[in-house]
């Protein structure tokens, strides 16, 4: 999920853990432990694009991690507050549930968790929620906001902090019984459709979780299609994208494309553009796909055959960066799709490529 929503659900864990006790000190560390994990992205600078990928939600992420920076964290708070508060192991309690939710959570999206790392480089990705949800995010933010107002031996504070943990966990529950509906229908209809797929994945567009993206692989390439759960008509139209992954067998053994065929799960095509060979990631697909066939994916890299000086060929994947700008046209469409089911009428298709034209010239 988002950071400021990771932030959000440390502090209520906090505030649960040692609210009673501490007061807002336990919101304040408690969003502070919610956050460390997502400061991975600071180990990632120096990264090229396809080891940043590998690398985020992997170690800070991990069960072995919260274990393990608990008590670090839990013993400088310690030290900051002295006896005056309450004890170092009820700190490293706290610093231990605040930071082992925010990988928890992050099991609920698509990008994929390395939650038992370094015992496994698996990655969990459940994705039954978009990782930036208003109806996730906005009441609970509200309530947890509240209690900073409220006195630490304040029963409505209490209560305030139930109803937020309630209605936020209500909702990724919903989420879950959303994406097992989903995919059901979707098995459905690839199967009345004739498409034998290997494997379905299946997820919520952005902002939402009544808009779903289904991506099926099949041996010859891949099947996406968009399902509303508003939508009156139950067909699904699917779109048929070529692997094409006969392009870079003689490559498949090196290190990047090892590294991208275990980011995306062997879910990605190969296109050749210009001379260019591009590895489209197909998890995610194209940018504003709900809307039109033929955007920019968001993950995109560009592989790059580099001779050697001491012989042979090196291998790089540059990764192409689409803009990812969420307007005004973006939103009217997927506003559209969600409440029809039906693709965007022309005049909207028209008005986000030229909002695309215009990102893309700056």
């Amino acid at each position: 999920m988002d950071t400021l929503t990771q932030i959000t659900l440390g502090a209520a864990i906090g505030e649960l853990t040692l609210g009673r006790k501490v007061g807002n000190k336990a919101l304040l560390w408690g969003g502070v432990a919610g956050l460390i994990p997502d400061l991975d992205i600071l180990a990632t600078i120096p990264m090229d694009d396809l080891s940043r990928m590998a690398f985020h939600r992997s170690v800070t992420h991990s069960l072995f991690f919260a274990v393990l920076f608990a008590p670090l964290l839990g013993y400088l708070i310690y030290r900051i507050y002295g006896r005056r508060e309450t004890s170092w192991r009820e700190w490293s309690q706290l610093a231990f549930w605040s930071t082992v939710t925010h990988p928890l959570l992050d099991c609920f999206t698509a990008y994929g968790t390395q939650l038992f790392w370094p015992f496994s480089h698996f990655r969990i990705a459940w994705n039954t929620i978009f990782v930036i949800d208003p109806l996730y995010s906005v009441p609970f933010g509200i309530s947890v906001l509240v209690l900073f107002f409220l006195s630490r031996g304040s029963k409505l504070r209490r209560r305030i902090l139930y109803l937020g943990l309630l209605v936020s966990t209500s909702y990724l529950s919903l989420t879950v019984v959303n994406k097992l509906y989903v995919t059901h229908h979707f098995r459905q209809q690839l199967q009345r459709q004739g498409i034998e797929a290997e494997r379905l994945l299946t997820g919520p567009t952005p902002l939402n979780n009544i808009l779903w993206r289904g991506v099926a692989r099949t041996a010859e390439g891949f099947y996406t299609g968009y399902y509303s759960l508003l939508q009156k008509e139950d067909t699904i139209r699917f779109r048929f994208t070529p692997a094409n992954k006969g392009y870079i067998q003689p490559y498949l053994n090196s290190a990047p494309l090892q590294t991208f065929n275990w980011i995306t799960g062997g879910f990605f095509a190969v296109e050749k553009r210009e001379g260019s060979l591009l590895l489209q990631d197909m998890r995610y697909g194209r940018l504003f796909g709900w809307a039109i066939n033929d955007g920019a994916y968001i993950f995109s890299f560009r592989m790059e055959i580099l001779p050697k000086t001491s012989g042979g060929q090196e291998i790089r994947l540059v990764r192409i960066r689409p803009p990812l700008r969420f307007n005004r046209a973006a939103l009217a469409t997927l506003w559209q799709r969600i409440f029809t089911g039906e693709p965007p009428d022309s005049s909207l298709q028209h008005a986000l490529r030229e909002s695309l034209h215009l990102q893309e010239s700056r």
